[in-house]
């Protein structure tokens, strides 16, 4: 089955799956919600939307770089006045945490029967119809979401196609020089009977981003030795 590879790396990066009111958490890499809204956006589709199609691709990440964790602490309206969801007004400053990943860089891969659909994406991810952004609309990537050369679509099944292609990726932006080998951290989509099976509340379902539904998704964690392979060629 095809897999279409991707590439997420910023300076900032917030995929949250928990968040309530002014507690925005991140998940420590992209959630299949927020790669959903990822995709809807490049291809231009509409809040009301089901998004169904989408949220059937089996999703999965390789951690090329862990991010680090850190907190943004906020607070609006003091002294100016916000107005509340009832209409009043109020003086009283709102306070809020809002956690991000600091120079992360991940793959991230899609796998499902249909080629031509993930065809589209890619072409999408190359030539988005509204901005594309890193979990929140501020957070921008920092080289682009698409891979360079021949693209991102491979005849490989998911796990496959994230453990063979090379690390690291091209254009690099690290200041620092990678060893000749790591253990990266994969993260998969499985199945609830998975005996390794944890589960993530971020599945999309329906109309997901106009309803705000979503559901229970299984993923596995495991880890890939690769050795250091850089492509010394054009950048694109």
């Amino acid at each position: 089955m095809p897999t279409l590879l991707f590439r997420l790396c910023g300076p900032m990066q917030s995929w949250g799956t928990r968040s309530r009111y002014t507690e925005r958490d991140t998940e420590l890499e992209p959630s299949k919600s927020g790669i959903a809204g990822l995709v809807c956006a490049a291809l231009g589709w509409e809040r009301a939307r089901d998004v169904t199609p989408i949220a059937a691709l089996r999703f999965g990440v390789r951690v090329d770089r862990e991010g680090v964790l850190e907190r943004d602490y906020h607070t609006a309206g003091a002294g100016l006045g916000i107005i509340r969801a009832s209409g009043a007004l109020s003086r009283d400053a709102v306070l809020s945490n809002r956690y991000y990943l600091a120079d992360a860089d991940f793959l991230c891969g899609l796998e499902g029967p249909d080629e031509a659909f993930l065809r589209e994406i890619e072409g999408a991810l190359r030539e988005p119809v509204w901005q594309l952004s890193l979990g929140r609309k501020s957070f921008l990537p920092s080289v682009p979401i698409h891979l360079p050369f021949e693209g991102g679509l491979r005849s490989l099944p998911l796990e496959d196609a994230l453990r063979a292609e090379p690390w690291p990726l091209v254009p690099r932006t690290w200041r620092w020089e990678p060893h000749e080998q790591a253990d990266l951290r994969l993260v998969i989509e499985t199945t609830p009977s998975d005996p390794d099976a944890e589960t993530r509340m971020d599945q999309p379902v329906g109309a997901a981003f106009g309803n705000r539904s979503f559901g229970a998704r299984a993923i596995r964690q495991s880890t890939v030795t690769v050795s250091r392979h850089e492509e010394r060629n054009h950048v694109p």
